[in-house]
């Protein structure tokens, strides 16, 4: 599994695809997994949603655009090239999926959804291994602090649970301006600066609430944090 926290401290200084935006074979391999994990967050989202039919057609389209991209890329592009597990990578992928569709075929929504997240770690574990950290890294090391912090019991939030909050606010805030910083290829969609918009001040929210020290402000600033993301995440992630 991915070292989130890791890669979070890592940011500023690991070598984040240099090059990606001349143009070759490392930009345009990023470009089609790019266009794949589009494929993908909107399965994670069908498979979220209860509908069946839904899920089984997004599925199936993300299964479309990763074979179409393993296929094209059997042999290594330039970042990958002495990766030993960069072949098995774009095979498990393909396993999860298949695991996934059975899933949705058999109305097993949730199950489905849990298996297609494995698939979060295997590309971040792809980027991890090889030096990389792309838009839909940061994102997902946001998501994993993120979801930490839905997980946590705050004690009611009380003396030593506000600061607990308060630690783990700070370093959501520092992931969200990670992700400002470094906008993806599709920033200049209209839609973008909104989106982010809203998932930095739910972020700042937090972060005032937690240092304020008022209960309920802290436990509505946590309630709302998955929207603004999952609504970034969607379109962006």
């Amino acid at each position: 599994m991915v070292d989130y926290r890791k890669m979070a401290l890592a940011l500023g200084t690991l070598g984040v695809l240099t090059q990606a935006v001349q143009a070759g074979p490392v930009a345009d391999f990023e470009a089609s997994l790019r266009q794949a994990y589009g494929e993908y967050r909107v399965a994670l989202f069908a498979t979220n949603s209860g509908d069946a039919e839904k899920s089984k057609a997004a599925i199936k389209g993300f299964e479309a655009k990763w074979t179409e991209l393993a296929e094209a890329n059997m042999t290594p592009p330039p970042q990958y090239a002495d990766d030993p597990a960069y072949k098995a990578t774009l095979e498990k992928v393909g396993e999860i999926l298949g695991e996934a569709g059975a899933q949705a075929g058999e109305g097993q929504l949730t199950e489905a959804h849990e298996t297609l997240e494995a698939i979060r770690d295997q590309i971040g574990s792809l980027h991890e291994r090889n030096g990389i950290v792309g838009f839909s890294d940061r994102m997902n090391a946001y998501h994993a602090r993120m979801e930490e912090i839905l997980a946590r019991d705050y004690g009611g939030f009380d003396e030593a649970g506000m600061g607990m909050l308060r630690e783990d606010a700070a370093v959501l805030s520092y992931l969200a301006e990670q992700i400002a910083d470094h906008p993806p290829a599709e920033a200049s969609d209209p839609a973008y600066g909104p989106l982010l918009a809203a998932m930095r001040d739910s972020a700042t929210a937090l972060e005032e609430a937690a240092r304020d020290g008022n209960s309920d402000d802290a436990a509505k600033a946590v309630s709302g944090l998955k929207v603004p993301y999952s609504k970034l995440f969607l379109k962006f992630g």
